[in-house]
């Protein structure tokens, strides 16, 4: 089973809870297969995918997509058997945790991200994120990367949520120069870190490699404060690197990210810094 450490700092696990319920929905979409008469072939060929692929819906070992839910119901006259299913589906193809770590994303009134290694999972484009994932050792399955960018983009709604949360993003200078997935990956990704960084709830700040004096050498820090007064936070540098709530180990990680955004370059020169980086490419 393949464990995933989200960007923004929690184990990520595909889960096999919803198993069953997969496998059920893939008898039933047999079952309304067979009674409308068509072979599998058949099916593929309106629905206009592979035959590989209803096969593994139909055994219950591929998680169909709500769009082919919908599609399938029409095609099959299913009445909105198979359509029922489709948030089960939908919620089902992310892993618990990952769930989990969403909701705690729409709950949250100020979210605290630093950053060391790549840049932040909730600032990632689709090619970025795909990239990074298909650089994982052992390799992933190119379905579980597929997965996991979907699950990741599912994260992103946070900027058109309203009320807008607060956002405040500090990204080491390696995270923007590193190239990957080439040149025309890493440029789209710098015009979107200045599109995003142009939001009046988002703050985006670049700590410099030169800088003499770091407090972020403990690695990355995560924040999370909701509406009634409680947060939670995470560091693999503090507390084993396991998440913490209480308001005195939350203190320890705000006061290393207060230093952190002290230490780094302002709004406006971190967007200075992306510019000369994306001229040069």
């Amino acid at each position: 089973m393949n464990v995933i450490e989200d960007e923004a700092g929690w184990d990520i696990e595909p889960c096999d809870e919803i198993e069953p319920l997969v496998q059920a929905v893939g008898r039933m979409l047999r079952v309304f297969r067979e009674a409308a008469g068509m072979r599998v072939a058949d099916l593929a060929e309106a629905m206009r995918h592979g035959e590989d692929m209803i096969r593994k819906i139909e055994r219950g070992v591929r998680i169909p997509r709500p769009e082919f839910l919908d599609k399938a119901d029409q095609l099959l006259n299913a009445q909105g058997h198979l359509r029922a299913f489709m948030e089960d589906m939908r919620r089902a193809r992310y892993p618990k945790k990952l769930r989990e770590l969403t909701q705690l994303e729409e709950r949250a009134v100020e979210l605290l991200f630093y950053s060391s290694h790549n840049i932040n999972g909730l600032l990632q484009t689709p090619e970025y994120m795909r990239k990074l994932f298909g650089m994982r050792q052992p390799p992933l399955s190119e379905e579980v990367v597929e997965r996991e960018t979907a699950a990741r983009m599912v994260r992103k709604e946070i900027f058109g949520r309203e009320p807008a949360p607060m956002l405040s993003f500090v990204q080491e200078q390696v995270t923007p120069e590193r190239p990957i997935g080439g040149r025309m990956v890493l440029r789209r990704q710098l015009e979107h870190l200045l599109e995003v960084s142009e939001l009046r709830n988002v703050s985006l700040q670049i700590m410099p490699t030169d800088l003499e004096e770091h407090a972020g050498g403990s690695g990355r820090i995560q924040v999370l404060k909701f509406a009634d007064g409680t947060a939670i936070g995470r560091s693999p540098g503090a507390f084993s690197g396991r998440p913490v709530e209480h308001p005195r180990d939350l203190r320890i990680l705000e006061l290393r990210y207060g230093m952190i955004r002290a230490q780094a370059l302002t709004p406006g020169e971190s967007r200075e810094l992306i510019e000369r980086l994306l001229g040069r490419l």
